[in-house]
């Protein structure tokens, strides 16, 4: 079993990376827990709840199982209510323990019942799929979404832990994989120039989800954030690196309505417009925007944008969270391995959304 810590001021936890955890969560639980609630959706749950149910009866723990609908298109305050009906009926106290089961949408919106819940009970983060396991479970950020926008409404609330199965990974489409593949090339792109060198010369291996490959990739990504998330643990200052392309991502999202693409999808799509940018803006070489592009193109994700209206484009980016005083706010590359956020002029995004830059691949 690999072992990542997370040092931040809102907590301490460990990141478990193995083989078969889904049967050891027990592990996981306070020994003065008074009950468990196991947070799934339909899907999710129909493949592994039970099996995890088993795992957490080993506590000896009451436990209560909500099963939510699937999908980006739920992460709402209705289905959030869902989670503080089901608390509140078996009258779970502050004792109690949340287990996120999912995907990103499940472990925000359990993190975010688990912050509000009581004024902040405990929660355990347990991912199911690649996006989730190298991103949105470590960190704290939990929250849902508005229709004005991604994300806009939640809090910065630390896990008690992340456990990582890798064997679930092989029941993923390999559109999943795709789009969790775009936040592991992410990290290579903002902070290690060596681990993006290493995902262009992995890339069949990782698409082919070879376990050697996988494990190194997740503990890489997780230690990455880890580092991050440490030094800033509520987007102050370096943490805002991590949304490099995601500006663009969020606007593809909430444009062509959540669901239609894949957060990954839409974030690795949403590199290659940031990479254009960054070359417009900060002189980032030709070079280095084709290399996102092709290993943006070769794990499978879109590289082309949805063709929205410009005007829209910048509307749904002004409602993102960098922006500042109404000017736009972008994660940008000075060279691959380096980001900085750089406020940018409307005509230069204009420029990039136009296609106006010239692409070198």
């Amino acid at each position: 079993m690999s072992t990542v810590q997370v040092e931040t001021p809102g907590g301490s936890y460990p990141i478990h990376v193995q083989a078969g955890r889904l049967d050891k969560l027990a592990e996981s639980i306070p020994a003065d827990a008074t009950a468990i609630a196991l947070v799934s959706n339909d899907t999710i749950s129909a493949l592994y709840g039970d099996r995890v149910e088993t795992a957490l009866r080993g506590t000896g723990k009451r436990l209560v199982r909500v099963n939510l609908p699937d999908g980006e298109a739920h992460k709402n305050w209705k289905t959030l209510n869902v989670v503080f009906d089901a608390l509140l009926q078996n009258r779970l106290d502050r004792k109690a323990v949340l287990v996120a089961l999912g995907g990103g949408v499940i472990g925000d919106m359990c993190g975010y019942a688990a912050a509000s819940f009581m004024r902040g009970v405990r929660f355990v983060q347990v991912p199911t799929t690649l996006l989730a396991q190298v991103d949105s479970s470590v960190g704290g950020k939990t929250g849902i979404n508005h229709p004005l926008g991604k994300n806009m409404i939640g809090a910065f609330y630390q896990p008690i832990g992340v456990e990582i199965d890798t064997d679930v990974l092989a029941t993923l489409p390999a559109r999943e994989i795709s789009a969790g593949l775009a936040e592991v090339i992410k990290y290579g792109a903002i902070i290690d120039a060596d681990f993006f060198a290493w995902c262009e010369n992995n890339v069949a291996a990782l698409r082919a989800l070879d376990p050697e490959t996988m494990a190194y990739a997740i503990r890489r990504s997780c230690e990455l954030k880890a580092y991050v998330v440490s030094q800033d643990e509520r987007e102050s200052g370096m943490r805002a690196i991590l949304n490099f392309g995601h500006t663009f991502g969020h606007a593809i999202e909430a444009g062509l309505g959540y669901g239609q693409w894949l957060h990954g999808e839409a974030v690795g799509c949403g590199m290659v417009l940031a990479a254009q940018l960054s070359g417009l803006v900060l002189g980032l070489p030709a070079e280095s925007v084709a290399r996102i592009r092709a290993l943006t193109l070769a794990i499978g994700c879109p590289v082309t944008p949805p063709d929205l209206d410009a005007q829209r484009w910048i509307d749904l980016m002004q409602v993102d969270k960098k922006t500042e005083g109404g000017q736009l706010r972008f994660v940008l590359l000075p060279e691959i391995g380096k980001a900085e956020l750089v406020r940018v002029d409307l005509e230069s995004v204009r420029q990039v959304l136009r296609g106006t830059v010239a692409e070198s691949a």
